[in-house]
């Protein structure tokens, strides 16, 4: 490879993490709300490095729920244990670390105003992020390829279903190394496969799918529309948030479609996912723009999430997702009035896409 990662800043990375632990008895690894393979993966790594390299117990904590059957599947595969979060870790001695997200993006459970010993991500830093440390890379595709680059500088022995994990966790996150993926990525994506149970990647990447998966899809074709490069989908109420993602990254692979939005009520939000196509897309900046002050967002070059805050009645919350289909057609350069086509009756004479 052109440029074959040095572990020196990692180590670095370590001391420094070594210092930030100091004094904790235990270590609560927090991952974001619903957490995909990135997440979860970085997460049972640096508690790893927690428990073998600085000698602090650790735990893995989420908030939301784990619905995905491929992120299901991975956790029941690999036998990684974590539990929710609840106030009874906010107890005396215990250090918080989290990982692949920060403070008051609207995506976690964690005080926003509550300061962590340790951050690690791959999305852009904000101007209110603090902790003792903070290892945030926007130049990586994963956060669990830095977590990687910390295992590999410290020497410890990575046990196969943490390999399996973060091997997982890299290629879900850059869609096989084809999204957002950096030679930093490859290398430690090559540096965890001779280490990985391939019998488990397989199971995990293709899980037995719920009925609900199927008809949240048969919900997904009726309720899209297209124009132009872009399409959007409005899934109504949801039992499972992470359908808003599957969906997204599904109506990206329409062909001659270079943008993507996904709505989908969850309890009293409405939550929203932006995929591109487009390596220069600014997706995380794009969908901050749009939603403003309405609600929160995060993300980096192609891919984005975010939430709106509505707790109103039926019609309400329809009339704001109908605001936001426009308001995503306006910031791609289209007129607000644009009309959209339904998914399943665009078609040419001949029956193919048009």
């Amino acid at each position: 490879m052109a440029d074959t990662p040095s572990y020196g800043s990692s180590r670095e990375t370590l001391d420094k993490m070594g210092e930030a632990l100091k004094g904790a008895r235990r270590l609560c690894v927090v991952t974001h709300d619903n957490p995909d393979p990135d997440s979860v993966s970085s997460a049972f790594a640096l508690a790893y490095l927690s428990k073998n390299l600085f000698k602090v117990r650790a735990t893995v904590k989420y908030g939301g729920i784990v619905g995905r059957p491929e992120n299901r599947a991975m956790i029941r595969v690999l036998g990684l244990r974590m539990s929710e979060l609840t106030e009874k870790d906010f107890s005396a001695g215990t250090a918080f670390a989290l990982v692949d997200m920060q403070p008051g993006t609207g995506n976690n459970s964690f005080p926003a105003k509550r300061k962590p010993a340790i951050i690690i991500d791959h999305h852009p830093q904000r101007k209110t992020t603090r902790a003792d440390l903070m290892h945030i890379r926007t130049d990586y595709g994963a956060t669990a390829t830095m977590l990687t680059e910390l295992l590999l500088a410290s020497e410890l022995d990575i046990p196969t279903p943490l390999a399996t994990a973060l091997s997982y966790g890299i290629s879900s996150e850059t869609q096989d190394l084809g999204r957002e993926a950096g030679e930093r990525d490859i290398a430690a994506y090559l540096a965890l496969f001779p280490k990985s149970n391939k019998k488990m990647l397989a199971s995990i990447e293709h899980p037995k799918l719920p009925v609900d998966h199927f008809v949240t899809l048969n919900k997904a074709l009726h309720h899209t529309v297209v124009y132009k490069n872009a399409v959007a989908t409005c899934l109504g109420e949801i039992d499972n948030p992470d359908s808003v993602a599957f969906i997204a990254d599904f109506m990206l692979r329409l062909e001659r479609m270079s943008w993507c939005m996904c709505l989908g009520r969850y309890r009293d939000k409405i939550i929203v996912s932006i995929r591109t196509t487009n390596q220069q897309g600014r997706a995380g900046r794009f969908l901050r723009s749009l939603l403003g002050k309405r609600g929160t967002a995060g993300g980096h070059g192609m891919i984005a999430g975010g939430q709106v805050p509505c707790s109103m009645e039926h019609e309400s919350c329809t009339r704001l997702e109908e605001e936001l289909v426009k308001d995503f057609m306006r910031k791609l350069g289209y007129k607000e009035d644009a009309a959209m086509t339904p998914l399943l009756l665009v078609s040419e004479p001949d029956g193919g896409p048009r």
